[in-house]
């Protein structure tokens, strides 16, 4: 079977001084009827990725096949077979919901009907209303219709949930299971790490324009040694210095750090692991202020792997 997506050795840099280097030599090949993600923070290269595979921007060097066609040779093949979801969307204001599907179908030879696009994004009690009235998980599932109403056999969802709220977020995850299920491929971009545990059969991890690990959400997960997160906070009053490799030699625990002023040990028996770090607490004569655990995320793989926090630059960005 033929992958729905391979690309081999993508470069792509925007002008400037210094020149950025948005994508750095990426290999990605996705399967059909898998749901792929790309993770990764803001800046990281996913949104350029995206819209080289999407045929919106032209990458300085590599390859680049979509369901077995190219770019530049085969355009208008590929855009009959794929759905794009751009990660902002302009729709007319003054169209209603079902007037901007039926144009959207338009453009296809081939697609369902706009009122079955409607009933996939449940917005049947909005068809007859505009755009402009729409809210803002609503717009986005209209964006979403609007790249399933030609019935793609690859959709393309960029940042699909950012800044929707949490029941807005979940209905689009709807939308994605169900289209999912139908056999077709998705191919998703997101810095939400429950998103793409949730919805990814594997994810690549991008940084700084690469893939920097690949898998399933658990094979990332069980890089770490150990599916379980110990948190433990000791006061920096304690009797003797407190050192983040004394923790690191207990029983079962497969890797210690120090962030934020905080101990991460990653385990994979709590009921080993917990009694041993309590010891050597005690031992040391410690005073432990707080200490919680937690199923290891993608988050701790990406600070294994980067060296930092998935959202610290979304949080330098705020800053």
């Amino acid at each position: 079977m033929t992958a729905a997506i391979v690309c081999k050795d993508l470069v792509k840099s925007y002008p400037g001084r210094p020149p950025v280097d948005a994508v750095r030599g990426l290999d990605l090949r996705v399967e059909q009827g898998e749901c792929f993600g790309l993770l990764g923070p803001n800046g990281a290269g996913k949104t350029t990725t995206i819209e080289i595979l999407e045929g919106l921007l032209s990458a300085d060097s590599g390859n680049v096949e979509v369901l077995g066609l190219k770019w530049g040779k085969e355009n208008r093949a590929i855009k009959q077979r794929i759905g794009i979801s751009l990660q902002e969307t302009k729709l007319s204001d003054r169209l209603t919901v079902l007037e901007t599907l039926t144009l959207f179908r338009s453009f296809y030879d081939e697609g369902i009907e706009p009122e079955e696009a409607v009933a996939l994004v449940s917005l049947q009690e909005k068809s007859d209303s505009w755009v402009v009235k729409l809210s803002g998980g609503q717009r986005q599932r209209l964006a979403v219709a609007c790249a399933l109403v030609g019935n793609p056999e690859l959709l393309f969802l960029d940042e699909p949930t950012t800044g929707l709220d949490p029941q807005s977020r979940r209905q689009l995850w709807e939308i994605v299971h169900r289209f999912r299920e139908r056999g077709h491929t998705i191919m998703l971009s997101t810095h939400y790490m429950d998103e793409a545990e949730k919805l990814c059969d594997r994810i690549a991890i991008v940084d700084h324009g690469q893939i920097i690990d690949e898998g399933t959400p658990d094979e990332l997960i069980a890089k770490l040694g150990g599916e379980h997160v110990i948190e433990v906070a000791v006061d920096s009053d304690s009797n003797g210095d407190v050192h983040v490799e004394a923790f690191g030699d207990l029983p079962d625990v497969t890797d210690a750090s120090s962030t934020a002023g905080q101990i991460q040990l990653s385990a994979s028996q709590l009921h080993v692991a917990i009694p041993a770090v309590l010891d050597l607490v005690h031992q040391r004569q410690w005073r432990l202020t707080n200490m919680k655990t937690r199923r290891a995320s993608l988050d701790d793989v990406f600070v294994k792997l980067a060296g930092r926090h998935l959202d610290d630059d979304q949080k330098e960005d705020t800053d």
